[in-house]
Order: structure tokens, then sequence, then C-alpha cells
């Protein structure tokens, strides 16, 4: 891909430092870029010093203008920007490319990729498959949705490695069929996620199976036949399938849960495909310790134990961390309502919880669904993860879990996931070697 002289409007910069990398890249490439973004520059100031010394030819700060996506020859769009965007229409009318920057690592990278995807499930998957790469020998790159650019290294990058890239279905709708591959597909799972972006489960579906759809005849997918939701895309599949392996085949797995026993036996199916030897994917699964904010014990308090879970943002992903966890239990869900089935996680805390606290703009929703599954459990709304925190303490005792497992996106109260996860890390490490806080100092809504 030349990118010499071309006009290239970076919009967005985003929080994962995806577009950074594509600010990078471009200018390393020659490209004339414009930077624009809604936000200013107070509320960038971390991006922007960390472009500092690159020749960005200009910045468009505190809000687009249409007549620079018009003169654009290539617009670098953030996933997260909706279909449909007037700006985005505006350039490709007017003639310009539009391009995500998984899009840009993804034609340029000369190694084998490996792309995950799925509803749940596909940040652990990635990181298994690589981490059992690693243990084979191979030299292997962990990017994408999972909050890592690797465009950064691609000059480091050669035919003989493998990259391994987390998709989300917003990545997947901004491709074009330019993109090729991947060499291995991984669907872990398929159900209600995100309809507030897409409108339907049928467009939804549609951007998910977009990532088969790129395959060649010699490429590979693994999917499991045994899922309904997922058995009718076996007739979207253009390369070799392969089921995921067998249980038994699994070794000891330090992270817990049923739900990391169907992501290894994903992850394996994957990195047997990609030729790695049994032992080292062994070693590889019995190795792997987790991602951060991913059913992570953050820390233990007043003989409490503290799980972070904040990068679960469905309600699927919260019922298996709610499940995965052994003794008893107090979750803290909620944050903004994207559509989604919320009984589920009603229904996991009424089976499996003590009590829930919800929090953020779904905690009223939440507080329903959980009355019209059990009246009597017992569970509050909290307008913050602090108050909900607190309530939780105050009402647990020594040799409880307290889950923080929001199951709904971020995006309500903090910049993405990771900040909220951040807070909550923060939040109980105020707790430690305090007294729980007063009760009366909270506000609520109660059910019981």
């Amino acid at each position: 891909m030349n990118w010499s002289g071309k006009r290239a409007v970076v919009m967005g910069l985003g929080h994962f430092g995806g577009n950074e990398a594509a600010v990078r890249f471009l200018c390393r490439q020659g490209a004339r870029v414009l930077v624009t973004d809604r936000a200013d520059a107070t509320a960038l100031t971390e991006p922007l010093q960390r472009l500092a010394g690159v020749p960005v030819a200009d910045y468009r700060l505190g809000e687009h203008r249409i007549e620079d996506f018009c003169r654009a020859d290539i617009v670098v769009v953030n996933p997260a920007v909706r279909p449909g965007d007037p700006f985005v229409a505006a350039a490709v009318e007017h003639g310009a490319e539009a391009i995500t920057e998984i899009e840009m690592f993804w034609r340029s990278c000369p190694a084998k990729i490996v792309g995950v995807t799925g509803s749940n499930g596909k940040s652990t998957t990635a990181a298994m498959i690589a981490a059992m790469l690693s243990a084979d020998g191979r030299r292997a790159h962990l990017g994408g949705n999972i909050g890592r650019s690797l465009l950064d290294l691609l000059p480091e990058i050669s035919a003989h490695d493998c990259c391994v890239l987390e998709i989300s279905s917003f990545q997947l709708w901004w491709m074009t069929d330019a993109v090729v591959g991947p060499d291995i597909a991984v669907v872990t799972s398929f159900s209600p996620n995100h309809l507030d972006w897409h409108g339907s489960m049928g467009e939804y579906q549609a951007a998910k199976q977009r990532l088969l759809r790129f395959q060649r005849a010699t490429d590979c997918t693994v999917i499991d036949s045994s899922n309904e939701q997922l058995l009718s895309w076996l007739p979207t599949v253009r390369g070799r399938w392969i089921p995921p392996v067998d249980d038994r085949d699994l070794p000891s797995l330090a992270v817990p849960g049923k739900h990391n026993r169907v992501n290894a036996r994903h992850a394996m199916a994957a990195a047997r495909a990609l030729g790695c030897s049994e032992e080292a994917m062994r070693q590889g699964l019995m190795g792997y310790r987790g991602l951060p904010q991913r059913l992570e014990l953050t820390a233990e308090v007043a003989g409490r134990r503290f799980f972070n879970d904040s990068a679960s943002t469905t309600p699927e992903s919260t019922a298996v961390a709610i499940e995965a966890i052994e003794g008893p239990l107090w979750l803290i869900a909620g944050g903004k309502d994207k559509g989604c089935n919320l009984r589920q996680i009603a229904e996991a805390a009424a089976r499996f919880a003590l009590g829930a606290a919800y929090f953020g703009s779904g905690a009223e929703r939440l507080l329903r669904e959980s009355a019209a599954v059990d009246s009597r459990f017992p569970a509050r709304t909290f307008e913050s993860a602090a108050e909900a925190l607190r309530w939780c303490f105050n009402r647990s005792r020594p040799g409880d879990a307290i889950v923080f497992s929001p199951g709904c996106a971020s995006t309500d109260q903090y910049r993405n996931f990771r900040q909220r996860g951040e807070e909550f890390a923060a939040l109980v490490c105020s707790l430690n070697g305090q007294a729980a806080p007063s009760a009366a100092s909270q506000r609520a809504s109660s059910t019981a």
C-alpha cells in the first residue's frame, strides 16, 4: 500500500492507542496527516504528549469539519464511529477510502494472522493462543481489540511470526474487501450484544460473519458446531472447519470457571492447526494466569476476596463469572444498557449470590429484572460503583467474595472499561485496613 503524499484524516485518537499508532505509521509512510477529534486539547493531553515530535500536518480539536473530510484521500475511522456517520459518508462520496487501524495493520502484515471474534471469551482465547505459540518457541504478537495496536511493531514482524488479533464486531463492520484471511479464524460464541450500535441481531451477526467471508480455501476456522447459535454459521465457512478440542485433552488451568475451559478448547484447536506441539500447548495453557480485569483477584481485605471483572460488558460474561467463583459472593453490576438481555444477570445472581448492588444508568432495569426473578433477593441500586462496593462490603463476612462484573458498557460514567476497573481497584485498596463505611452514607432504592 502506497501512503506517500496521501491526504489522511485520522478521525478520533481514542483511548487505547490504536489511532495514535495510525498517526505514527502514516507519518512514517510520508502521508500528510490531519488529526481531528471532538475532544479538546485538555482532554487529549496524554495522547498529544505521546505524539509530540511526530510530523503531523495539523490538528483539528474540539470539532470535526466537513471540509476536512471532503478533501481527504484516506480517513482512518475509530471503530466506535457508528454506521452512517455524515463525516465519513462525505469523505467516501468525494472519493476517499475509509479504513481502520486494524485493517491498516492487517493489509501490511507479513506474518500469519489468527483472528479471534465472538460475543464472549475472545480476549482470553486470543491470549491463550499467544501463550501456547510462545511456549512452542514462536514469535507471537497479541493485539487488536484487546487494547494493543501492532502497527508500531510492523518493522519488527517477519513472515515467520504469528499475530493473534482479537477483533470486535465494530472493527469487522468497517473492514473492506481488501482484507485477505485470517489464516486461522476462531469464533468463540454468539449472543445478543451491541444492539444499540448495530441496530438488530441480523446486522450484528452479519458483522461477525465478515471474519469468515475474507478467508480462503487454504485457511482454517474454529467453530463449535454443538453451539446452537453457531451451528447455522457452518455454511459460511470458506476454509477448513475445525471443532474445538475435547475437554479431556485440556490440562489443569490456573484460571477458574467452566467458561475458561471452553476458551481453552477453542485456543488449543487453533494452536494445533498452527502446528504447535502437544507439550507446548499444555505448558502454555497451564502457565496462563489470565488478563487484567477479567475475573482478576484484586485483593483480600478483612477476609473478603475482591474480583475485578470490569472487562465483562455482556450479561453472558457476568453470568459465567458468577458461576465460576467458589463460595459465598456478592455481585456489583451495572453501567450503560446496550439493549441486551439483563435477565441473565438477575437469574445468575439469584442462583449464586447472596445479594447484588446495581449501579449506573442500567441499574433500575437490573433491579426490575431481579424483582421479577425473585422478589426476596437482596438487591439495591446506587448511583456509583463506590456506593455499591460499600453496600456489599458492609453486608459481607470474612470468607465471602465481592465480584465486580458489570455486564454492561462503561461509557455512561467512564471513558472505557479499563478506567472503570482501575477505579474499582483503587476503591478496594482504600478499604484496606479500614472499617466498613457507614451505611448511613449510602443513597439507594431497594427491593428488600
